[in-house]
Parts: C-alpha cells; sequence; structure tokens
C-alpha cells in the first residue's frame, strides 16, 4: 500500500503529476532553480493552488483538518519560519512546526482553517499588560521548555544533530543560517510525521553537519516507516543516497516531472 498517492496533482506551473510513494521509500527529486520543485511540495503540502487529489494511506487530504494533514505530512521549507524571540518557543507545544502557523500568501484548500478573518484586535493596555507578564515569567518558560524537550523526542533530536539543550534559551537571531535548518529538522521529526517532504533540506550545512542530517533523516526513514520525497540539487547526495536503498530519482523539466 502506498503511503503517499498523487492522483493527477496540478501544482501551480506544473502539468498533472500521478505518483505513489511506498511507506519508507526515499524519492529524490531534482532540476533548475525555479522548474518547479518546490511548487510540487507545496502543493502536497496543500499551501499553494492546486487541482488533484492527495491521499496518505489512501485517505484524501480533504477528509483531514489541516493541522493534522500537516502534522502528518510534514513540509520542510527551504526556509524555516520562526515566530518567536527564543529558540525554545518553536517547540513548546505537540505538533508545532512550520505548517501548523498561518502562512503568509497561504492559498490552499486547507488555508481557511489557519486564520479566523475578522477577529477582534486585543486593546493596546491589554497587550501591554501582557507583555509584562511575559517578560517577568520568561526564565520560568525557558526551564519549562527545556523540561518538556528532554521528556519528548526532541531531546535525542537535538543531540544527534550537534546541539546541547541549553539551545533552547538562545535567541532566535543568534542562529546562523545552517543552525536554523537544522533547528528547523528536529522541529518537524519531533512531530513524527508519517511522510516527509524535504525542500533542499542540506543545502545550508557544512559536511559533517550534512552527514549529520542524512544519518538521522535516514534513521527516522528506517524506524518510523516514513516516506520521504526529497528535492535536491547536490548530485552527490542523490547518488550517493538513493542506490544504495533503491531509490527512485526523478527530475522536474519542462513543467513535467519525469524519471531522471
Amino acid at each position: 500500500m502506498a503511503a503517499l498517492t498523487l492522483k493527477r496533482l496540478q501544482p501551480l506551473r506544473l502539468e498533472p503529476i500521478d505518483l505513489q510513494l511506498a511507506a519508507g521509500e526515499l524519492v529524490f527529486i531534482s532540476g533548475p532553480s525555479g522548474a518547479g520543485k518546490s511548487l510540487l511540495l507545496r502543493a502536497i503540502a496543500d499551501l499553494d493552488p492546486n487541482a488533484g487529489e492527495v491521499l496518505l494511506d489512501q485517505q484524501p487530504r480533504s477528509g483531514l483538518p489541516a493541522p493534522e494533514w500537516r502534522r502528518r505530512v510534514g513540509l520542510l521549507p527551504a526556509e524555516s519560519g520562526w515566530w518567536a524571540d527564543r529558540v525554545g518557543a518553536h517547540f513548546m507545544a505537540p505538533g508545532v512546526d512550520d505548517a501548523s502557523v498561518p502562512i503568509a500568501g497561504e492559498t490552499g484548500a486547507h488555508a481557511r482553517d489557519s486564520a479566523q478573518p475578522g477577529a477582534s484586535q486585543p486593546a493596546a493596555s491589554v497587550v501591554a499588560a501582557e507583555t509584562a507578564v511575559a517578560a517577568v515569567a520568561e526564565p520560568t518558560a525557558a526551564a519549562a521548555d527545556r523540561q518538556r524537550a528532554q521528556a519528548s523526542p526532541l531531546h535525542p533530536l537535538l543531540a544527534q544533530l550537534g546541539f546541547e539543550p541549553d539551545v533552547l534559551d538562545w535567541d532566535v537571531l543568534r542562529l546562523s543560517t545552517g543552525e536554523r535548518q537544522r533547528l528547523a529538522l528536529a522541529r518537524l521529526l519531533a512531530n513524527r510525521p508519517e511522510v516527509l517532504l524535504l525542500d533542499e533540506a542540506t543545502a545550508n550545512l557544512d559536511p559533517a553537519n550534512r552527514e549529520r542530517a542524512e544519518r538521522l533523516i535516514d534513521a527516522y526513514r528506517r524506524n518510523h516507516h516514513a516516506a520521504v520525497l526529497w528535492a535536491s540539487h547536490d548530485p552527490d547526495q542523490r547518488e550517493r543516497l538513493a542506490p544504495a536503498i533503491g531509490g527512485r530519482r526523478f527530475v522536474v523539466d519542462a513543467g513535467r516531472l519525469q524519471p531522471e
């Protein structure tokens, strides 16, 4: 049984696509910049307009609430989102990842679930009071975040990606591009998705950290039987990882997805 099935899925600027990924299968997609690789991944995640159908273990995407779909079919975008000042705030609640918070320009069928137009705004005095309380509670919140991380799948994920637990106390502004990318991967995997949609997951990493990330993704695929659809510009990476496990490789060119 296919873990992920695309039936005539048509993202922006691409022709309809039929594709099946089995549980535990790795599939690479490549192609020139602007060919539509990211558009395909975003269409599967239902973040951009698309036609056709996507199924998870034969269950239609349209039959699942948006937060559940995006938890089970997890997207790691090329540029991860950071919406709070402190790293640990992004790991506070189960199921919080890049696709479960409102996204600017979100126009897929599930976009209506991400925001409530017309909601009233709090008074300025209320905002000021809440800000003051949050400032006093910050040390307690940071300690609580660390405790949650240590008791969750996140703690070993951080370690495997080369981080100490105190990374949760860091200010987001001090993070390098590569650190943000590794932390976004940890955030994604902590949600235990059944399908991974990876958009240049290791593009900004040095060789040592790229190897760490590749090992972690492969271990997650094997241990959780997760299907992985990975967009990568790196031919060495595709050649190194795909043949070892019989993974398929496709290329997006001239609006079509075809075998590499």
